[in-house]
């Protein structure tokens, strides 16, 4: 490949990457649903629940602004070449066996436990640099949130936005609220997280449509059912995930909090469509009676709507703050896109089946949810490169979310404090983590010291600690940011 593409890759993918990130992290605000250390300490006691990785300080809950472009990459060689690249064919080539000497030692630490995937590749030629054991399907904990990530962005594309909406229900006078499955729906006056979908703002439009035929009395029904099949995970209740419906405000969180372990609502839809009741009647419209389940009539011509934020932002939040209810919902988002059943059984056919018409190789694939709390889930630290890889590519540009969500070591979502400071990686990486008792992981991009932009995977199975296993993990991707 022409060294002038390795640069315009370079450029697209990491300083942009990096810009965009930041800005939309600070735009977003703190939307981290994600585990932090509480949920991580509570994940090692308990057999079968996870995803309580990431641990944070409650204390430094706003991210840092990532580091200008100039922090990461090396200038530019008059005729299109990095400095610190060869001119010719050998620009990009890289070392494998320098790689090897510095990753071999490392994966061999026993807090790593006792099975390890390993995988880098050079994004821009698809050069495998280093491998061990990467083709073998291991748990991924959340980092099978970047499956996630590129199968609904292949699926829908980044622009598509889910919508809430309010029709004519079937009889005189009933209104029903219709649930679309988006997943930064929130029934606050102030968002949050950012721009979502907004109940109030619904409430609103509602109340002066009817206002407009001169109702004011009204019975609410809402109907949640785009998404079929058991509402609760495999694991259970869990406090890093509500209910999964197609109706849920503010992720079923039934105090103010907006992030970290809280007991989630049991009826996510009944409690989304009282609260939509309750912002009616301050808006002057009465409503007669409970809300009650509903059907909205087929082709009924809504009332009023609100939409998500494109679906960039919602993988870029997904990504950044490892936010389960979000990755639920998107997972779910594709099996509508693909015609299979909004649920946990169509999940895990049509994520895999979208992955797969992208070119990558899926085999011993499973996707069981698209969060990474079940255990089921099966990938290869392999096929995790390659997806970073196409999410890479100057040809994909709608799955370049994927590149842009992902968190910043040392600055931002849960690398903040992850080979930050004096790190050699911080500022260079950016890794989606995974954490379940037992089980972590760590994949993502890092430009290297001649200014390649390489993918990277680390599975590791059957660790005794997940404190020194992301030491190990870090270590792992700090050697790749620096060795040529």
């Amino acid at each position: 490949m022409p060294l002038v593409k390795t640069w315009q890759l370079i450029a697209v993918s990491a300083v942009a990457g990096l810009a965009l990130s930041a800005a939309t992290v600070a735009a977003a605000g703190p939307w981290d649903s994600g585990q932090r250390k509480a949920e991580r300490d509570r994940a090692a006691s308990w057999g079968r629940t996870g995803g309580a990785d990431h641990g944070t300080d409650p204390a430094a809950e706003l991210p840092r602004a990532a580091p200008s472009a100039p922090g990461v990459l090396a200038g530019v060689r008059p005729g299109g070449a990095v400095s610190g690249e060869a001119s010719g064919d050998q620009a990009g080539a890289g070392d494998p066996g320098a790689l090897a000497a510095a990753l071999r030692p490392l994966l061999a630490d026993p807090a790593l436990g006792t099975l390890q995937g390993a995988s880098v590749i050079d994004t821009a030629t698809g050069k495998v640099l280093f491998e061990a054991g990467a083709r073998d399907p291991m748990t991924p904990a959340s980092t099978v949130k970047i499956a996630t990530a590129a199968a609904s962005l292949a699926a829908l594309g980044p622009d598509h936005r889910i919508r809430t909406t309010v029709t004519p229900g079937a009889g005189p006078g009933q209104i029903v609220l219709v649930g679309g499955g988006d997943p930064s729906l929130t029934a606050k006056k102030k968002a949050p997280a950012g721009s979502g979908g907004s109940l109030v703002a619904l409430a609103a439009d509602t109340a002066q449509a009817l206002k407009a035929a001169g109702t004011t009395s009204v019975t609410l029904g809402y109907d949640d059912s785009l998404y079929t099949g058991p509402v609760l995970h495999p694991i259970g209740a869990n406090p890093n995930l509500a209910p999964v419906t197609a109706l849920t405000a503010d992720e079923g969180r039934p105090d103010e909090s907006f992030s970290g372990p809280v007991k989630r609502s049991e009826d996510p839809s009944r409690d989304t469509a009282r609260a939509f009741a309750a912002l009616l009647k301050e808006r002057g419209v009465k409503v007669t009676g409970a809300p009650a389940r509903a059907k909205a009539p087929a082709g009924a011509v809504p009332l009023a709507a609100t939409l998500s934020p494109p679906l960039a932002g919602l993988v870029e939040r997904m990504l950044t703050h490892s936010d389960n209810d979000i990755a639920e919902a998107l997972a779910r988002q594709t099996a509508l896109a693909s015609g299979a059943p909004a649920s946990f059984d169509g999940v895990a056919r049509a994520t895999g089946a979208r992955l797969a018409a992208l070119g990558v190789d899926t085999s011993g694939s499973r996707f069981a949810d698209g969060s990474g709390l079940n255990r089921a889930d099966k990938v290869s630290a392999g096929l995790l490169t390659a997806l970073l890889a196409k999410a890479a590519d100057p040809q994909r540009p709608e799955l370049r979310p994927v590149l842009t969500g992902l968190p910043v070591a040392g600055f931002t979502g849960t690398l903040r404090v992850r080979n930050s400071g004096t790190s050699p990686a911080a500022g260079l990486l950016r890794a989606k983590t995974g954490t379940l008792s037992g089980v972590n992981a760590l994949a993502g991009t890092v430009v290297d010291p001649t200014g390649r932009l390489l993918a990277f995977a680390f599975l590791a199975a059957n660790t005794p600690d997940a404190g020194p296993a992301e030491k190990g993990l870090d270590k792992l991707a700090a050697a790749v940011a620096t060795t040529s």
